[in-house]
C-alpha cells in the first residue's frame, strides 16, 4: 500500500564569487547566470551614483547615506562594506525567501562581505575568490576594459594585494588564466555543492520511505 512521506528537495545555497577588480568574477558571474535558471543575482544596495547604463533595482538599488543607515540599524542587509568611499549591502529579505524556495543566489561582493555573511549564514554559504594569472595581466585587464580613469585604476591596484590576501578565508580558489576553464570550474563547484547532504530537505524521511519500499 502506498504511503506519502516528506518530498525531497533542496534548500538553496548562496553562491559568493569575489576578486581584486579585474580578475574577472563579474565575467564569470554573468556567463553562470545564462545556463542557471535556479540562480539569481543578488541586487546590492549602494550609495555611489549609477554609471551610465546602469538601471536601479536591476543592477544596483541606489540610495543616499542616511536610507543606507537605517537598513544598517534595523537589521535589513545581511552584510554592508565600504568599498571606495562608497556603501555597499545585501538586503536579508529577497535571499532568505529564495534559500527557502530552494533558488540559488549569486552574490559578487568582497572579502568584507564574504566574513560577514559566513559569521550569520555559514551553512547556506558557498565561497570562490578568483585571482588574476600574474600582476601584469590584472592591470592590463583593468586598461582593456576602459572603465576607470587611471587613477582610478593604480587605486585599484593598489588595493589588489589587500584583497588577494584574503584567499585563504575562501572555500575554493581559482586562477582565472582561461575564462572557459575558469566558466567549468565554477559550474561544477555549484553542481556538487547542491549535492551536498545538508542541502537535502526531507532526505531523511525519503530514505525511510525507501527502505519501507515505496
Amino acid at each position: 500500500m502506498f504511503t506519502e512521506w516528506t518530498p525531497l528537495c533542496r534548500r538553496g545555497l548562496m553562491m559568493v564569487l569575489s576578486s581584486p577588480s579585474g580578475a574577472g568574477k563579474t565575467t564569470l558571474a554573468r556567463r553562470l547566470l545564462e545556463v542557471e535558471p535556479e540562480m539569481s543575482l543578488s541586487v546590492s544596495v549602494t550609495t555611489r551614483p549609477p554609471r551610465e547604463g546602469e538601471v536601479d533595482g536591476c543592477d544596483y538599488t541606489f540610495t543616499d547615506n542616511v536610507t543606507f543607515d537605517l537598513m544598517v540599524n534595523r537589521g535589513e542587509l545581511l552584510e554592508h562594506a565600504k568599498v571606495f568611499n562608497n556603501y555597499y549591502g545585501t538586503p536579508r529579505a529577497p535571499v532568505e525567501q529564495a534559500l527557502s524556495e530552494g533558488r540559488d543566489v549569486l552574490f559578487d561582493i568582497d572579502w568584507q562581505g564574504t566574513q560577514q555573511l559566513a559569521e550569520q549564514t555559514r551553512d547556506d554559504l558557498v565561497s570562490v575568490f578568483i585571482l588574476p594569472p600574474s600582476w601584469n595581466e590584472l592591470e592590463r585587464r583593468l586598461f582593456t576594459r576602459a572603465q576607470d580613469s587611471h587613477e582610478e585604476i593604480a587605486h585599484r591596484m593598489e588595493k589588489a594585494a589587500d584583497e588577494m590576501s584574503h584567499w585563504a578565508e575562501y572555500d575554493y580558489v581559482i586562477v582565472n588564466r582561461d575564462l572557459d576553464e575558469s566558466d567549468v570550474a565554477v559550474r561544477a563547484i555549484l553542481h556538487s555543492e547542491r549535492l551536498r547532504r545538508r542541502r537535502q530537505v526531507g532526505l531523511s524521511e525519503f530514505i525511510k520511505g525507501l527502505q519501507q519500499g515505496l
